[in-house]
């Protein structure tokens, strides 16, 4: 079943059904004034974080779903009959009730007609700005005179704090005040308190938001939930707009809302604008000039299109266009749009996550600058000397880096039962993919301090991530496992062995020997190459179990991921990551891909494990308490896919590496959204496996490493457009059935427009090379053979 279609030309996803499976949302905003809006104008706003500046009142898995947000009710004082701009709160039966959703970049247009009034609302947050526009047109369809009433509604917190919003009532609702200043609304919460606006967690503090109206003179006003929605009512059916009246509430106490009621008059024909100005700050003074700044439209306009160009030229940084259209809707817009999301806000805002993660968990962050690297290099960079600067002196890491509240140097040291294995095992792929991108190689040379105390260079920081598994090691000489490997259900503790982290330690010491050899740090090489040796040694003995791979060691010796188990006797982790590290040699790469392609593959993706768990030790594997199928109890958990593909990549299977790309591609589902049910566009963290009962639906869109190794093995492995610290390398892996394809690309300041050809239909290897008319001798294009704009002609 289809609900909707991208439109390439605009970047945008535009959804012709309303009644989509789940909601469909998207991002407004930025790290300090950051939203969330679906399809049928449902989410919430807030202010630097869901969990502590959530101003906007949102329910999380509540029937109905995605209810309250951001709402314009419509009331027809002839017929006295009423609706909402989206299809939903009100639900107007889908006969007579047109609708259409259009998610932009930062942007989303909720164009409606009912009763021959159309409706088109265009939701955004300017650039630089700590409110929101709702710009909103009214068109009078019919061949008569129109008189309709329309009534914002947002649902104003009564507490910042999430937490203290929804569960700790016996205080918050009493801290809450609405007023009405030169009409605009205003919600303050706890305002006899100081304002301390450089102590953000201090919830001890007055806060204030407004919403207001521009270019319409409002009429009436209501700022009391229960005066306006009614007693035993909902959002369906307001008691104020179905009187079509405001009843001029002011709430002190209990819970509040934003209603401005506009009263308006249209000829045949005719079309009036107005735009409603949400925001953080006081009535009085800010409230005020934001709706004067919105007064004028062609400013709102230039906003519009100001922001529109800043998000595009974010995203040019690669173009491709190839024989797949789906593939090239994701790759130019979604998928890097979605890795730009996962970058803001790291696992912290959404329809899922509600606030529970506060900050940038570090393994995950680490990761999703990866994705984003070549789009925005210097707010990479910023936020890679941040998450370096969360590691503490032992090589371990904080689990989590507040950055609005992080204080390098003076941090409490992160307990030793709170480390992570695998957390600083990701900075050896995503240093050295900064250092490759910019040419920045004194980068390593730069010293930062460590969390808690002292301090080193970004080397140095590599050095002790290194150690810290190495002196963490178990019986085996393997690392442990600790609180996760990656795997949160996966407890190994302090005796248990990872595999999946000794092949990433191996992929550690094998950047951090090439990288001395680049800095000319000879005895460091030595070290590096020495310990990779003595690793080398125990994987090939303990981990390889004569077919594929091991998972981990219980820390009493029990295998986990051994032929004959019963249970996960094959995962998926240490197999690609074989291939990736470098462990497994060419033979061994094709076998344990093959046993892969064999257990784990599926129409919608590889399965994390097979069979699933539901006897094992749960002190150890906590995949028990996940039904069989779903998430980390063998599901195809996407974040593992780009693993797959870069390891097919590798071995040169091109064919293959793509059906494992398309398999958990969302746009591959967009002609089936009954099935995967969320939204088309973006990634999930895991899809059901076959071992469910809903094979092939995913659960948990947007904030995902999905997103960042889906681009990672799309530019690096299928296309094979890699930087390298002196130029770079061109080494697609296709499917053989592509002819051609070609790709702009920026690369330190200049672009380059590869074509690639491949008429005798090979999957991998170069044949050759030509820079600017010039033949060269290999895949490598030495960077002082670029010019500004470059012509790049391959033949496979």
């Amino acid at each position: 079943m289809n609900y909707g279609y991208f439109d390439d030309k605009r970047k945008e996803y535009v959804i012709t059904r309303p009644d989509t499976p789940l909601s469909w949302s998207n991002y407004l905003g930025s790290t300090t004034y950051g939203a969330i809006i679906t399809n049928n104008a449902g989410g919430y706003s807030f202010y630097k974080s869901a969990a502590q500046g959530r101003f906007m009142r949102y329910r999380t898995n509540t029937i109905p779903m995605d209810q309250p947000g951001r709402y314009i009710y419509v009331h027809d004082c002839e017929s006295k009959d009423f609706w909402s701009t989206s299809w939903q709160p009100v639900g107007k039966p889908l006969d007579k009730f047109k609708s259409e959703c259009r998610h932009g970049s930062a942007y989303t247009i909720i164009e409606s007609e009912y009763a021959e009034i159309l409706t088109n609302t265009r939701y955004f947050v300017p650039l630089g700005s700590e409110y929101e526009y709702w710009q909103v047109k009214v068109s009078n369809k019919s061949n008569r005179k129109r008189k309709i009433r329309l009534f914002t509604y947002v649902e104003f917190a009564s507490h910042w704090v999430l937490s203290q919003d929804i569960i700790n009532l016996q205080y918050t609702q009493y801290v809450l005040k609405m007023d009405v200043v030169n009409n605009i609304i205003s919600a303050g919460t706890n305002v006899n308190l100081p304002h301390i606006p450089e102590e953000f967690e201090n919830d001890r503090q007055s806060r204030y938001s407004f919403i207001g109206v521009a270019g319409a003179t409002p009429t009436r006003f209501d700022t009391d939930r229960k005066a306006f929605l009614g007693t035993y009512r909902s959002y369906h059916n307001p008691v104020v707009v179905e009187n079509g009246q405001c009843t001029g509430s002011c709430k002190a106490g209990d819970n509040g809302c934003g209603t401005i009621q506009i009263d308006i008059e249209l000829e045949a024909g005719e079309t009036k604008e107005f735009v409603v100005v949400l925001g953080v700050g006081k009535a009085d003074t800010v409230g005020i000039k934001a709706i004067k700044e919105a007064s004028d439209i062609n400013a709102v306009n230039k906003k519009f299109d100001d922001l529109v160009n800043f998000w595009h030229s974010r995203l040019e940084g690669m173009h491709v266009k190839s024989p797949d259209a789906l593939f090239d809707s994701m790759f130019n817009m979604w998928n890097p749009y979605n890795s730009m999301m996962t970058f803001t806000w790291s696992r912290a805002a959404s329809l899922i996550y509600a606030g529970e993660r506060d900050g940038l968990g570090y393994r995950d962050t680490v990761q999703d600058i990866l994705g984003v690297i070549h789009l925005v290099p210097e707010e990479a960079r910023q936020r890679l000397e941040l998450m370096i600067t969360g590691q503490v002196s032992t090589g371990g890491a904080m689990p989590v880096v507040k950055q609005f509240g992080h204080y390098p140097g003076q941090m409490p040291k992160t307990e030793e039962t709170e480390y992570r294995s695998d957390d600083c095992m990701w900075l050896f792929n995503t240093i050295p993919a900064y250092v490759k991108e910019t040419g920045d190689i004194n980068f390593y040379r730069k010293t930062l301090p460590f969390a808690d105390q002292g301090e080193a260079t970004v080397l140095g920081h590599l050095r002790r991530a290194i150690e810290f598994n190495l002196e963490r090691s178990g019986a085996h000489g393997l690392p442990c496992g600790l609180v996760a490997d990656w795997n949160d259900c996966l407890v190994l503790g302090h005796k248990g062995e990872t595999v999946f982290v000794a092949l990433q330690l191996r992929y550690a010491l094998k950047e951090y020997a090439e990288i001395c050899e680049l800095l000319g740090e000879a005895a460091e090489k030595k070290w590096a190459l020495e310990k990779l040796a003595i690793l080398d040694e125990n994987i090939e003995k303990h981990a390889w179990d004569g077919r594929w791979y091991l998972r981990a060691y219980r820390e009493d010796g029990l295998k986990f991921g051994t032929d004959g188990d019963e249970e996960g006797s094959l995962w998926l982790n240490p197999q690609s990551w074989a291939v990736l590290s470098g462990h497994a040699n060419a033979d061994r790469s094709i076998k344990v891909m093959d046993i892969v392609k064999e257990r784990l593959a599926t129409d919608y993706g590889t399965m994390i494990c097979d069979p699933p768990y539901k006897k094992a030790d749960l002190n150890v594997i906590k995949a028990t308490l996940f039904n069989p199928g779903s998430k980390e109890n063998g599901a195809i958990f996407c974040h593992t896919q780009g693993w797959v593909v870069l390891a097919e990549t590798l071995i040169g299977n091109g064919n293959r590496a793509f059906e494992y790309y398309k398999a958990y591609l969302p746009a591959s589902c967009n002609n089936k959204a009954e099935i995967r049910e969320i939204e088309p566009y973006v990634y999930s963290q895991s899809t059901h496996s076959k071992y469910h009962d809903r094979y092939g639906a995913s659960r948990l869109p947007w904030l995902t490493g999905a997103a960042t190794w889906a681009y990672f093995a799309a530019s690096q492995g299928i296309l094979g457009i890699k930087p390298d610290y002196n130029g770079m390398v061109i080494d697609p892996c296709i499917p053989e059935g592509w002819g051609e394809f070609s790709v702009v690309r920026r690369f330190r300041g200049k672009k380059l427009n590869i074509t690639v050809k491949n008429p005798d239909k090979k999957q991998k290897g170069v044949k050759q090379l030509m820079v600017n008319g010039e033949k060269l001798g290999n895949n490598f294009i030495p960077v002082e053979k670029l010019n500004a704009e470059n012509q790049i002609e391959v033949t496979l």
